[in-house]
């Protein structure tokens, strides 16, 4: 397995799934770098930087999705880069089925997320995904 500063490639990305799923933001925000770079090529405009817009970002996705959980359906480490499938799913707080899919591609740096390139966007009628 590859290492990154004495840190498993994978081993953060299975850090940040199971602060995901335990919504523990602390730990979930202590996964990325403070100067963390967020790109989202199909919509530009919700690039940031910063590791406090991740906190901001993913509070309010925990309350609008009480019971979010997250998969890493796979992924794949290339250097310091690890590229995922990802599955969100749960339901709003108004009961309505949310599903997001997609890949995210991580670049690491001193055994925490430093970099993405998210790919990962709402599935249009989740009540008819499979799963």
């Amino acid at each position: 397995m590859e290492t990154v500063n004495s840190v498993s490639s994978t081993e953060i990305l299975q850090r940040m799934e199971k602060a995901m799923n335990a919504h523990d933001l602390d730990e979930f925000v202590d996964c990325f770098t403070e100067d963390f770079v967020s790109e989202l090529p199909l919509h530009p405009q919700r690039n940031f930087v910063g590791r406090e817009t991740v906190r901001k970002n993913w509070g309010a996705l925990f309350a609008h999705v009480p019971d979010l959980v997250g998969t890493v359906l796979q992924s794949v480490v290339d250097g310091d880069r690890i590229w995922s499938e990802w599955e969100i799913r749960g339901n709003t707080q108004a009961g309505v089925p949310y599903l997001a899919r997609g890949a995210a591609i991580h670049g690491l740096r001193d055994g925490r997320l430093a970099s993405v390139r998210f790919y990962l966007d709402n599935v249009e009628d989740a009540t008819e995904a499979d799963g």
